[in-house]
């Protein structure tokens, strides 16, 4: 039996986000910017760059967890719009991009990618949103 390569994080990725925790397949991060509620989840599989890459089992599993950030999203923010996208232009990595959009914000109705100046979270600021995260998302020992 051959050794499977390890699950590594995308250095783009790792350096544009805050762990939130790990779900059965996904590691779900928080993007650095405070203008939006926006989960990226990452399939801790090696070597993944589409969602085709994945077998129909774990497609399931991922769209399951896609489904529990996008409630916990909800519950939290009771947001005018969920955007949900996979798009890998630039972070080839396979991962899904979970944002609450609300009318009122800098970039409605435009995409958020690429919008202004990103607002990194305030350390006291960023700690209360990721438990907040890891509540809703019921992530234990985080």
């Amino acid at each position: 039996m051959r050794d499977e390569p390890e699950f590594t994080l995308d250095a783009r990725l790792a350096a544009d986000t805050h762990f939130v925790g790990d779900l059965q397949l996904s590691r779900v991060l928080l993007m650095d910017d405070a203008r939006f509620a926006w989960l990226v989840l990452v399939p801790r599989r090696a070597s993944l760059r589409e969602l085709t890459d994945l077998g129909t089992a774990a497609q399931q599993a991922l769209l399951a967890e896609v489904n529990r950030c996008a409630r916990a999203l909800q519950t939290l923010f009771a947001p005018d719009k969920l955007n949900i996208a996979a798009l890998g232009n630039v972070v080839a990595q396979l991962h899904l991009h979970v944002i609450a959009r609300f009318a009122s914000d800098v970039a409605w109705p435009r995409p958020v990618w690429g919008f202004g100046d990103r607002a990194p979270y305030a350390s006291d600021a960023c700690g209360v949103r990721l438990q907040a995260l890891r509540r809703a998302l019921e992530i234990p020992g985080t």
